[in-house]
């Protein structure tokens, strides 16, 4: 009979952790996290000097990447070697515009980045990744609860939905699922004047059964989660609040 994991989840202990998107939000959060159990962490983003300072403070190494940008990916695989898991939390900040006013050659070129970035970047680290490993992608509570001014967002998260668990019947035993995080309070809001960052978070919280939005670390424990339990692929692990309810 094959091994079962001990309940509790496979420890990360030395295992190597590469978190695209790490330098800040929830990948950073994630880094963190897989950091403080004892996994040898790798971040990766676009920004060399974000990562870099993102990295001293973590205590982790720092590699330049770019989701849009496949040459990046190969060389940043190359440069990192063998790898037990790939998380992606990267991807392109968009608005909610009306469908009227909808650049949809602006949400195109966003829906490549967010699908075909992931998509390329575990083909990329395909050749490296452990086969009892894991990827971990990132969607978001949108891809299944439509509204006005979310089109871009509902389709983008739809189908990183949809590759992860294309990937996970495609790539097994490598294991391959979705994280779908809520409203979720992190520095990525910093572009909003914190009175009406405050305002959207009350009022957010406020609809929801959890009574407020989410924190970075508690994103983070699903990632880990799914890094760790061994029984569970093509899964989209919901963090939200009750905000699918």
């Amino acid at each position: 009979m094959d091994r079962i994991e001990k309940a509790g989840g496979a420890s990360l202990a030395d295992r190597r952790v590469v978190v695209i998107g790490g330098a800040s939000g929830i990948g950073r959060a994630v880094a963190e996290a897989a950091r403080g159990q004892g996994a040898r962490v790798v971040i990766a983003g676009h920004d060399a000097g974000r990562t870099r300072i993102a990295a001293e403070a973590l205590g982790v190494e720092g590699l330049v990447a770019d989701l849009g940008d496949r040459g990046s990916l190969d060389a940043l695989f190359r440069a990192v070697g063998s790898l037990d898991h790939l998380v992606v939390t990267a991807g392109p900040q968009f608005g909610s515009p009306a469908f009227a006013q909808l650049d949809l050659a602006a949400a195109r070129r966003a829906f490549e980045v967010k699908l075909w970035g992931a998509a390329e970047a575990v083909q990329a680290a395909l050749p490296h990744l452990a086969p009892d490993g894991s990827v971990t992608l990132t969607s978001g509570l949108l891809s299944r609860r439509a509204g006005k001014g979310s089109l871009a967002k509902t389709v983008m998260n739809a189908a990183v939905e949809a590759l992860g668990k294309a990937l996970a019947k495609e790539l097994a035993p490598l294991r391959v699922n979705v994280v779908s995080p809520g409203v979720t309070a992190t520095e990525n809001w910093r572009a909003v004047p914190a009175a009406e960052r405050d305002a959207f978070f009350a009022k957010v919280g406020a609809g929801l059964p959890a009574g407020r939005v989410g924190r970075a670390d508690e994103v983070a424990a699903a990632f880990l989660f799914a890094m760790t339990t061994g029984f569970v692929t093509g899964s989209v692990i919901d963090v939200d609040g009750g905000g699918l309810l």
